[in-house]
């Protein structure tokens, strides 16, 4: 039984060999993250409501891309992909978890040895007798079962905060994979109106080649009365033949943008449904963009990043108590007998064991300080990340406001030019039947037109596209 004497002396030399290894513990200095959003995205823009928070469902109102956006979060082979690695991180925490619990396993095993007569095991040997004229045996056995624990004790935290760091792995996991969806919900978004702008942009060289066509016929009625030449004819014919080849070029775009929308849902090709009649007729969203310290909150690559930078920090603390001693405890109880026979006897095959260890690094720390430094590195990379990803989300809407504020402007004027065009066709053509201008301007004119519809159906593209971008930069699609 140890003595008062004999525990403080232990509790003194303890004490002494932690605050040794405590002064060979390198001075690091991790990072704080410093980075502070101003208070509006533009001062004339004052909003407390944040459209980051609508539900894609509520936010996006055609029926067929909403039917495609759910299918696509469900099964698309990334998000699933994933999805597993999210259930590794949260087994981890259950591993993590055990490593500070005491360990209990059963054991069982059978052995036997021979020791000379000359040794002190063999001279008790050849004195000792298990009965009367029973002389002990030769060969020596050795069989056990029973109960063996050993318990490392979690003095400074280390196995607590692993575990902690595993946490929050696995939450930084689960905002990744929101920041994923809210990407897959946008790229889907973006491909669906892509593909109804193509469909609007066939309707229009359709319709354009269909004015050419009835162009042409007129200028091959002239030319039997000799009003015009066969230089028109063959003017108007070569028009005619440009627009109907860019017609196959736009098909292939639209079985290219179907299959792309068809890969994000994670299928194999087929027809995409869609809507694509009132697609110059698509009203811009009212999205407010609140206050810049939202985002935040809403963003989940921004809270992917804070996760990570916490996890990094604890990391740190977890790499410093491997200079400091670790404690342990085994036991064990059980039978232990040299013959089978004797094995189960009560209480004389009865056996226990307890001991209690500590063990600290001495000389040649290099691989504990080598971890612990990357450890501070890891810290400083993550707090950098993250203060980057918060500049990242206000730059985004910044630009995203502004990029809509353009494209409002941009679309109004192209309108006005497409309807000057539509009209100065009319015009043209009257002028070519009664031969007051050439047929050069007719031509020209309807270049003009079909190029000028051309971009004002892309320009409404870009603002629905603009729409769509600043609702993902307000950490919109995920929920």
């Amino acid at each position: 039984m140890m003595t008062n004497n004999k525990i403080s002396r232990l509790i003194v030399l303890t004490a002494v060999g932690v605050m040794l290894q405590a002064c060979g513990i390198p001075e690091l200095s991790p990072k704080k993250e410093e980075t502070k959003l101003p208070d509006t995205f533009k001062a004339d823009l004052i909003e407390k409501k944040n459209s980051g928070i609508v539900k894609w469902k509520d936010f996006f109102d055609d029926p067929h891309l909403s039917s495609l956006i759910d299918t696509a979060v469900v099964n698309n082979k990334e998000v699933n992909v994933l999805l597993q690695r999210i259930s590794v991180a949260e087994n981890e925490i259950q591993a993590r978890k055990g490593a500070y619990l005491p360990f209990v396993n059963f054991g069982a095993g059978a052995g036997g040895d021979k020791v000379g007569t000359f040794t002190r095991s063999g001279a008790v040997e050849n004195n000792l007798n298990i009965a009367p004229g029973q002389p002990f045996s030769t060969l020596v056995g050795d069989y056990q079962f029973g109960l063996f624990s050993s318990w490392e004790i979690d003095v400074w935290k280390k196995l607590r905060n692993a575990r902690q760091v595993a946490v929050f792995e696995y939450m930084a996991s689960s905002e990744g994979k929101n920041f994923l969806v809210t990407n897959l919900v946008a790229e889907v978004a973006h491909s669906y109106y892509e593909l109804l702008a193509l469909d609007n942009q066939l309707d229009n060289l359709v319709q354009n080649i269909e004015i050419q066509q009835n162009g042409l016929t007129i200028v091959r009625q002239l030319q039997l009365f000799a009003r015009t030449t066969t230089l028109a004819v063959k003017r108007y014919e070569a028009e005619v033949a440009k627009n109907q080849s860019r017609k196959y070029e736009i098909l292939q775009q639209i079985t290219v943008t179907e299959n792309r929308i068809n890969y994000l849902l994670g299928r194999t090709p087929q027809p995409i449904p869609r809507s694509s009649s009132g697609f110059m007729d698509i009203k811009q969203k009212s999205i407010e963009a609140g206050i810049p310290s939202q985002l935040l909150q809403n963003r989940p690559d921004i809270r992917k990043a804070e996760f990570e930078l916490s996890a990094a920090s604890l990391n740190i603390d977890v790499a410093r108590a491997n200079f400091y001693p670790s404690f342990g405890i085994k036991a064990g109880v059980g039978f232990d007998a040299f013959a089978l026979k004797y094995l189960i006897n009560t209480p004389e095959s009865l056996a226990a064991s307890v001991a209690g260890d500590l063990a600290a690094p001495l000389i040649n720390k290099n691989a504990i300080i080598a971890e612990y430094k990357n450890a501070n590195a890891k810290q400083i990379q993550a707090a950098y990340e993250y203060e980057q990803s918060i500049i990242n989300a206000y730059v985004e809407v910044a630009n995203q406001l502004s990029n809509i504020d353009n494209l409002n402007k941009n679309y109004q004027l192209k309108k006005n030019q497409v309807d000057a065009l539509v009209q100065s066709i009319d015009v043209a053509n009257q002028l070519f039947k009664s031969a007051r201008t050439d047929y050069l301007d007719v031509l020209l004119t309807q270049r003009d037109a079909l190029e000028a519809k051309k971009e004002l159906i892309e320009t409404k593209q870009k603002q629905i596209v603009a729409m769509v971008d600043l609702y993902k930069a307000l950490g919109g699609g995920w929920q």
